[in-house]
């Protein structure tokens, strides 16, 4: 199996309302995201890739322009915007528009991600 990998990046606010009330995510807080989009499949035979990096750009920047500065927790959907809830929201969205989609990894910080996988 080829997987193709893209990144893309987003700045966003949010909180946490099931956590005890004492957890610092309780708390309103920002993140640079980075949203990573798995693509799996065969080589083309002209071209020699699975898709069109500029293609992925084209389907994917709309959808992180509804997250970019934003505050997550008013987006319906994501009232709990936890790691992994975003991640499965991300999925949903760019799936519609990238059939092969096999991923997507949300990053909080350079050390804690998640990733949804495809018939996750």
């Amino acid at each position: 199996m080829n997987i193709l990998e893209k990144d893309f990046f987003f700045d966003s606010a949010h909180f946490l309302p099931n956590v005890p009330l004492d957890h610092k995510c309780r708390n309103i807080h920002g993140h640079t995201y980075k949203l990573t989009v798995g693509i799996k499949g065969k080589l083309t035979k002209k071209e020699k890739w699975i898709i069109d990096f500029a293609e992925i750009k084209k389907f994917v920047n709309p959808f992180i322009e509804t997250l970019d500065h934003k505050f997550l927790n008013s987006i319906p959907g994501l009232e709990n915007p936890t790691a992994e809830v975003i991640a499965q929201y991300a999925f949903i969205k760019i799936k519609k528009n990238i059939p092969n989609l096999y991923f997507v990894r949300i990053e909080e910080t350079s050390t804690s991600r998640f990733t949804y996988y495809e018939n996750s």
